[in-house]
């Protein structure tokens, strides 16, 4: 490890899969609206990029190999106030 190792999976489950709590996988999020910018992400690829490739060479060879692969390049995080009210933050 060193700067710029990190790895991050994501997944966007459409049920429970509860199978992957005790593998380490926990939920941080819900879509709450917009699934149709999840449902336009790109699903040619499937689960063809290479984890050790992707740990060993990056974004080189996700660029490469997987050129129309969607990319998340920002987020918004809203917090529930109270009901009826909620507080946004752009995360970039």
């Amino acid at each position: 490890a060193g700067p710029n190792t990190r790895t991050t999976q994501m997944f966007i489950n459409y049920k429970d899969n509860g199978r992957l709590d005790g593998l380490g996988f926990a939920p941080f999020a819900k879509v709450v609206k917009g699934m149709e910018v999840v449902d336009e992400l790109y699903k040619e690829y499937g689960e063809n990029p290479n984890q050790g490739y992707i740990q060993n060479v990056g974004n080189t060879y996700l660029e490469d190999q997987f050129p129309n692969l969607s990319y998340i390049t920002s987020v918004k995080r809203i917090e529930s106030l109270d009901e009826g009210s909620e507080k946004e933050d752009d995360l970039e």
